[in-house]
């Protein structure tokens, strides 16, 4: 089997469903994502998509076809190690790029690679389970107010999720009355999570970490950027509840974080972290180190699948991320759906799930075929 052709569309959404109930931002655009169709000429093709919303979408799309197109076409996809450890290498001296491009890849050549085999990705990866405990995460522009967080848990609480994650940006003034409000809600035995998004000092994550402690969180995520890996250290040394980071950095960048006792959870999820064979690799890193690994939303349906499909196929992910909803887009029967407080894995071949193509030819804004440089 080789690759033959590949093919990206952009797919364009409206930037109001992110900023519902409120405005958009002067200035704010649409969101696109790239969504990619690698074929072969044995007539199996193998889907994925990237991330979008920050402007980057017609920028990624591009820049697949013009870094990666010729190292793929004309090898054998069922090669999914020998591709990512060619496409490894190159990402040495791509300076200007992050390896999240070829970590979509990679999810499309498992999507082939499991449709030959006439596999799930779980089952080819050993399938430990086949659903895993959901928690929604209520992006910041959701919950500003206390009116908000109280009508947003309360949704995500009735929907059925075994827990809610926060995303409060405000510092201690602002979050801690939140996080406070939040428990009082939620009730002592309901899993709730912080992810401050790297915007706070040392000292206010020392402040609020300690109120976690007192309020029972479940984690504190990304309290100071992964970069400062001392503060991490010190933090997670300081607090009784358990500091979750690492999202943002590289693959091989993860044992630094466990030899040195930085933090206390590890993040990573197929696009930060080389795909599907990647996060599996870095599976593989923590359950030798004794880390739990949870695993992050790539905020993009086929990618979500894909960290679904390794969630199920590991006993160390205590969780699934389902963020929101305007990120459930372009597939049938949806597939990323919780019931019963969990997710359930596709059980068809590759990724499992049915693509929506009158959905996608619809909010498709260009086709890119081949060489753009050609």
């Amino acid at each position: 089997m080789k690759i033959s052709a590949i093919e990206t569309r952009r797919i364009r959404l409206s930037i109001d469903l992110w900023y519902a109930p409120h405005h958009p931002p002067a200035g704010a655009r649409d969101f696109e994502f790239p969504f990619t169709v690698i074929r072969t000429d044995e007539g199996i093709e193998g889907y994925t998509m990237d991330y979008g919303p920050l402007g980057q979408g017609r920028g990624s799309a591009y820049a697949l076809h013009d870094i990666y197109y010729h190292d793929l076409i004309g090898t054998n996809p069922l090669e999914t190690e020998a591709i990512w450890q060619r496409l490894r290498l190159k990402q040495r001296h791509l300076y200007n790029f992050r390896e999240a491009i070829w970590s979509n890849i990679d999810v499309a050549l498992w999507d082939i690679k499991g449709k030959a085999a006439s596999m799930s990705i779980a089952t080819m990866l050993g399938k430990y389970r086949d659903r895993i405990p959901a928690y929604a995460t209520c992006p910041p522009q959701t919950i500003m107010t206390i009116d908000e967080l109280e009508q947003q848990l309360r949704a995500k609480i009735a929907s059925g999720y075994v827990g809610v994650k926060l995303q409060l940006l405000g510092g201690p003034e602002k979050d801690i009355p939140m996080l406070r409000r939040a428990r009082e809600i939620a009730g002592q035995e309901f899993h709730l999570m912080l992810d401050s998004s790297a915007v706070l000092s040392y000292e206010q994550s020392v402040r609020i970490g300690h109120v976690l402690d007192e309020l029972d969180y479940e984690w504190f995520e990304e309290p100071v950027p992964d970069a400062n890996i001392l503060q991490l250290q010190k933090l997670s040394r300081e607090l009784k509840t358990p500091v979750l980071a690492a999202e943002t950095v590289g693959l091989m960048e993860l044992p630094n974080y466990m030899v040195n006792g930085a933090i206390d959870l590890i993040r990573a999820d197929v696009h930060h972290k080389g795909g599907v064979t990647g996060l599996w690799k870095a599976l593989g890193m923590c359950e030798m180190m004794g880390y739990g690994l949870e695993i992050h939303t790539a905020s993009s349906p086929l990618l979500d699948v894909a960290n679904l499909h390794v969630g199920c196929a590991t006993r160390l992910s205590r969780f699934i991320e389902s963020h929101h909803p305007m990120f459930n887009f372009g597939l049938k029967g949806e597939p990323l759906s919780v019931k019963a407080g969990y997710q359930h894995v596709p059980e068809g071949p590759g990724l499992g799930v049915e693509l929506d193509w009158n959905w996608l030819e619809d909010h498709t804004v260009e086709v890119i075929r081949g060489d753009t440089l050609a």
